[in-house]
């Protein structure tokens, strides 16, 4: 670890830190009377899921976002515990004061002095010769081999949902609802992110529109804050540019004191941001490669459906950063966000 450039105490420090917190949040469960069934994310599965009244994970949002991509029902909650809020924000768990004091927190719920959310997620649909394909569970394979994380490596523990896997036999191609939902963001691309991305897209049942990128990501509320920002957001120094331009072709004497162009750009970024609930998806197509100087596509919108149909041939769906399905030439993807695919979780007083 060390020769990697890694720091072997600061690892085992915040590790110990992890542990202590993920134990305090156990020995509060059970000291309240609750059973408990504590698993990894090796032993994540459908079985656990459907046991559970109530998930709680421990760790930070990557934690958060697996156990709650897993979890179909709208009436089953997660709640998240930052583990360490000395390493990460945590926006997606609890506020942090309620790490070390995770009994006041249960308190509360018990009490009723919480408020139930809802956040939106995206539903997959797949038709391709390898819907039915287990995905790389990238997460998984940095952890189990971090010197060969771009392998693929065969995976056992995702459950498939019979009633919505279908094949047609005369031409091959399979249709699946993935057994995932994505609570940030897709991303559909090719693997190799210094390959051109070829896909023809559709936004809410449009003509489709063929178009060459680096990829496109589709995200809900709630990652709106995150991957989908930082690829839309401007600098204060791209607006002062702006007004540069615009100044030089109208004419107009637009100010240039630091404080407007700052509130510019931050009232812009801001307008990238919307509420977690809000039923509808961003979308973005990351480095459009234009073609002269018009293009009938719109490269950055809102849709509440979205198909894609890929042109690649090394290509992937990524759910949330750590699930990756194959989506090579000639697959479809399906992506809609409907109220039913919501995820259950609270909002303390």
């Amino acid at each position: 670890l060390n020769k990697r450039g890694s720091c072997y105490k600061s690892l085992l420090h915040h590790h110990n830190i992890h542990s202590q917190n993920r134990d305090n949040v156990i020995r509060e469960l059970r000291n309240d009377g609750i059973e408990v069934k504590i698993v990894n994310r090796f032993e994540y599965t459908k079985e656990c899921i459907d046991w559970a009244d109530l998930i709680v994970t421990t760790g930070g949002d990557g934690t958060y976002l697996m156990a709650a991509s897993k979890v179909l029902s709208r009436n089953k909650p997660v709640i998240g515990v930052n583990s360490d809020p000395s390493r990460s924000i945590g926006y997606l768990c609890l506020p942090p004061n309620y790490t070390s004091n995770f009994k006041e927190a249960l308190k509360k719920l018990k009490n009723g002095e919480f408020e139930w959310t809802y956040r939106q997620r995206i539903k997959v649909t797949l038709h391709s010769e390898d819907a039915m394909d287990d995905p790389i569970e990238l997460h998984n394979q940095m952890l189990l081999h971090p010197e060969y994380r771009y392998l693929d490596l065969e995976s056992t523990q995702m459950n498939r949902i019979d009633e919505s896997d279908h094949e047609d036999e005369s031409v091959g191609v399979k249709t699946r609802v993935l057994p995932v939902r994505a609570l940030n963001e897709v991303f559909v691309g090719e693997c190799l992110s210094s390959r051109v991305s070829y896909y023809e897209f559709a936004i809410d049942k449009a003509p489709r529109t063929k178009l060459k990128s680096s990829g496109m990501t589709i995200c809900t509320g709630t990652g709106s804050t995150s991957w989908s920002l930082n690829i839309n957001k401007v600098s204060p120094g791209a607006v002062k540019t702006l007004f540069d331009i615009i100044k030089e072709e109208t004419h107009c004497d637009l100010p240039h004191d630091p404080s407007i162009i700052q509130r510019v750009s931050q009232r812009f970024n801001n307008s990238l941001i919307f509420d977690s609930s809000r039923p509808v998806m961003a979308y973005t197509v990351r480095d459009p490669i234009l073609m002269g100087t018009e293009t009938t596509a719109n490269t950055r919108g809102w849709a509440q459906n979205i198909e894609v149909r890929s042109r690649m041939f090394d290509a992937c769906v990524v759910i949330d950063g750590g699930l990756s399905y194959k989506f090579n030439d000639g697959a479809i993807a399906e992506f809609t966000i409907c109220e039913e695919d919501a995820l259950k979780t609270v909002s303390l007083k």
